[in-house]
């Protein structure tokens, strides 16, 4: 096995003048980290917020919840005290073994995504003592937003008053900085003009003219957000996901994404959490093409976990059209993840539903037909500023559930067919190698939001309304309703999935060929070959028989439904207008 290069060997590819000098000063944050840490020190009174010291290995039972902080609102409580009391009392917090809490520190804009201060929690929200409370429920997932930071924090205040080092923690760009190839993840101008002592300065702004891009290049900045790093993992954080980790390098006359820079940056914090807390995981956000996607686990050296972003515009594609074909073809040529790796799965999130991730994927005319379908069902779009002017189609904003109507909006829909397309897009996305991960908004349900669209007029909050108690136990309150169906189908496939061997994120998976262009089937196989799940999936408007005994990897005698009955003498399953069946063999 070849040797790991050591913290200045890595730190050379960012810094070759610094870094000697820079590796020192790490290591010093690391042995700092280490002495607070009972993983390492055994002094837990040194922690300031319960850290759960023995994380757990990956298993089925590792199903992540997407929610934002304060997404249950009301009187009384905090919201994270809320969300806590509600995972208990609906008894979720059996069915999810990680809570994925979007950004919770105080912002000023992006829902969030614009952070204020990186080591507060906002008070709307709670204080770090709730997040420590739900810790002792669920495992935990933060998001580190190291690409850029508000214009109201106090980094940039200092920048503003030329204060050092913050005069260096911010990109100014210049007539010297070559930016026509810059790629552009949204139709707003890359650069922000704005007065500081110094006189005026064009500062980078990738996402919003309130989201300032911070300075890699600069290694004081470098060292301040591993301070963060470390510290969102001692606060107990499991899993840690770098937001827009694609933009986070900028070299004049590049695309400014995906730079080598980029990659060894994220092979350092890797190093760096790995040193203090070995059982964190890093997961990366890159909402771009799936070969760009997957390069971010590097040589099993980089990231822990990758988004599967050609998932959710498959899934909802296949529907469109009443057939599989090319998710089939995608899933068919996914390569297993490096050793010590694995994919994250997900079909909606507080974002909407990206299409750059289908580059190359699907026809240019099917990728149309899906855009127009998505409007016909109350979706919006948001767009992507290309080097030539031209805006282009980048995301979906969507309710996932909405997104698989079998109508129109202008059109009734029949709700069971309505939610069983849904729940066998969920029921595809748990069964697939990797670790799963479900919104809040799919697992009750919700449809789109417009009014919140329109009045705030941010796109991206047509799935993100937020609930009071109450607001929440009554959309799912009736079973008969789209919601109610959805909701309580969600939890049955929740408790069968955490039970079955064959799910766990490094099994096996295999794509069976020849299947009709309506129908998926794919098998899991446990690491120890006890178990076989056939999964299978019918995105066509019609019944079909599927002759399910002969799609098993081995000569399989013992066959079971985990969802549905199977036919024992003739093997075979009927399966409904966008339905779905998991087969177990052992």
């Amino acid at each position: 096995m070849p040797k790991s290069p050591s913290l200045a060997e890595r730190l050379a590819v960012l810094y070759p003048d610094h870094a000697s000098e820079l590796a020192a000063r790490i290591e010093s944050l690391i042995e700092a980290k280490r002495q607070e840490s009972p993983t390492t020190s055994g002094d837990a009174s040194a922690v300031e917020a319960p850290t759960k010291v023995h994380r757990p290995a990956l298993s089925e039972r590792d199903v992540v919840l997407i929610t934002y902080a304060d997404q249950i609102c009301g009187n009384g409580s905090s919201p994270l005290a809320k969300l806590s009391q509600w995972l208990r009392d609906t008894e979720l917090d059996e069915l999810f073994g990680v809570v994925h809490l979007l950004p919770f520190c105080p912002w000023s804009s992006d829902d969030g995504f614009s952070v204020i201060d990186y080591l507060e929690v906002d008070p709307k929200a709670g204080t770090w003592d709730d997040i420590a409370k739900l810790s002792e429920q669920v495992d935990l997932m933060f998001d580190l937003v190291l690409n850029h930071i508000s214009q109201e924090s106090d980094w940039f205040r200092r920048y503003k008053q030329g204060e050092e080092p913050f005069t260096r923690y911010f990109i100014e760009v210049d007539s010297n900085f070559d930016t026509s190839q810059v790629v552009r993840p949204r139709s707003l101008p890359l650069v922000t003009s704005l007065m500081t002592t110094r006189g005026t300065r064009d500062v980078w702004t990738t996402f919003s003219d309130d989201q300032m891009d911070l300075n890699y290049a600069e290694p004081d900045l470098m060292v301040a957000m591993l301070d963060v790093l470390l510290e969102y993992a001692k606060r107990g954080a499991r899993i840690i996901r770098l937001d827009a980790i694609a933009y986070l390098w900028k070299t004049s006359g590049t695309t400014c994404i995906h730079l080598p820079e980029t990659h060894a940056a994220v092979k350092l914090m890797r190093d760096v959490v790995t040193a203090v807390y070995p059982g964190t995981l890093l997961l990366t956000e890159t909402n771009v093409p799936h070969a760009e996607n997957v390069a971010y686990f590097g040589d099993g050296d980089e990231a822990h976990m990758v988004y599967q972003f050609s998932l959710p515009p498959l899934l909802v594609d296949a529907f469109v059209h009443g057939d599989a074909v090319w998710l089939k073809k995608w899933l068919s040529e996914l390569a297993p993840p490096p050793p010590g790796c694995t994919y994250f799965n997900f079909t909606a999130s507080h974002d909407g539903i990206g299409v750059r991730p289908l580059e190359g994927l699907v026809p240019d005319d099917r990728f149309n037909r899906m855009v127009d379908a998505m409007r016909d069902r109350g979706g919006l779009v948001g767009t992507r500023r290309q080097p030539d002017g031209a805006d282009v189609p980048y995301e979906l904003n969507i309710s996932y559930v909405d997104a698989l109507s079998p109508t129109a909006m202008t059109r009734k829909s029949d709700a069971e067919l309505h939610a069983r397309r849904f729940l066998t897009t969920q029921a595809v996305m748990l069964a697939l190698q990797g670790m799963p991960a479900v919104y809040i908004h799919s697992l009750v349900g919700s449809q789109n939001d417009t009014a919140g669209a329109t009045e705030s007029g941010i796109n991206r909050r047509i799935n993100r309304r937020k609930f009071d108690r109450q607001g929440i136990d009554a959309q799912v309150a009736d079973i008969t309703s789209l919601s109610g169906m959805i909701y309580s189908g969600y939890k049955r496939l929740l408790a069968t999935r955490c039970e079955v061997a064959a799910f766990h994120p490094e099994a096996d998976q295999a794509v069976v060929a020849d299947t009709p262009d309506e129908v998926l089937a794919f098998t899991r196989t446990s690491i120890d070959g006890k178990q076989e799940v056939l999964v299978l999936a019918n995105f066509g408007d019609e019944p079909i028989s599927v002759k399910a005994i002969d799609m098993f990897g081995k000569d399989r005698k013992k066959v079971r439904g985990l969802l549905e009955n199977i036919e024992q003498k003739t093997g075979s399953v009927e399966l409904p207008p966008g339905g779905c069946a998991w087969l177990l063999a052992e």
